[in-house]
């Protein structure tokens, strides 16, 4: 399996790993590790990948993946057990102190934030979308692990694959939603090739807004979910293909008992 992982996360009691779309057993265009519940895929292909993962990940610890029903909000839910994908909370960020239980975030562009106060023993995950984060779910997990123990300055974070600025082109009326929250955004958009359209940097839109959050450590990995085809799945890529569905890697993270 692809595993990226961020030096700033690398800690004796916490593991973490952004994977990428190879190791699974699904088919077709959701080859091959396909985690994400919400596509069209095999439900069995699906619930085997996300066991191959959290194997690969955690080893014999097997700690309970958890994820969410992601629905591109600020929203952020602290976690105390575990529960059943069918059971999965509409939010986009997840905070916990239990170390049987692994966060997980489901991309295919959208940016993959693993959190951890490693001192304190709390981690974080959210899922950074450009909605979610213009909303406020960077602001909203760091909060999270804040009223579990954490301290922001502790915090350390990291940012994994999701689409790249070269390959992110919107129209004008996305980068007026950006404009009217402030005039300073504007640098984050780059003009396009295309007359009246831009290119948004979204993984430096993510960094900001953990900067501004106050956390300690922010790692971007600056990898191309769309320009790299045969380590991610990619929304957008899928879509210029019009193929009908897409896959979901898993980013994810745990502390070790």
């Amino acid at each position: 399996m692809l595993n990226l992982q961020a030096e700033n996360l690398k800690h004796s009691h916490i593991v973490h790993g952004f994977l990428g779309r190879t190791g699974g057993v699904s088919k077709g265009i959701y080859s091959s590790l396909n985690c994400g519940p919400g596509s069209n895929d095999a439900p069995d292909d699906v619930a085997e990948n996300r066991k191959r993962a959290v194997g690969f990940l955690a080893g014999a610890d097997e700690p309970a993946l958890v994820t969410c029903y992601q629905i591109h909000s600020a929203n952020a839910v602290v976690v105390t057990e575990p529960w059943k994908v069918e059971e999965n909370p509409k939010a986009d960020a997840m905070a916990t102190d239990r170390p049987e239980i692994m966060l997980g975030i489901l991309t295919a562009d959208c940016a993959p934030v693993l959190l951890s106060d490693s001192e304190a023993g709390i981690i974080g995950a959210a899922h950074a979308g450009w909605s979610g984060a213009l909303a406020g779910v960077i602001e909203s997990v760091v909060a999270a692990m804040a009223g579990l123990g954490a301290r922001r300055e502790r915090i350390c974070a990291a940012i994994g694959p999701c689409i790249s600025q070269e390959a992110y082109e919107v129209g004008p009326e996305f980068e007026a939603r950006f404009h009217e929250r402030s005039d300073t955004y504007s640098r984050f958009f780059v003009s396009s090739r295309r007359a009246g359209f831009w290119r948004f940097g979204l993984e430096d839109f993510v960094t900001m807004r953990l900067q501004e959050a106050r956390v300690g450590s922010v790692k971007p990995l600056l990898a191309c979910t769309y320009a790299r085809e045969p380590d991610f799945f990619s929304y957008r890529r899928a879509t210029h293909r019009s193929e009908p569905d897409y896959g979901r890697q898993l980013s994810a993270i745990a502390l070790r008992n």
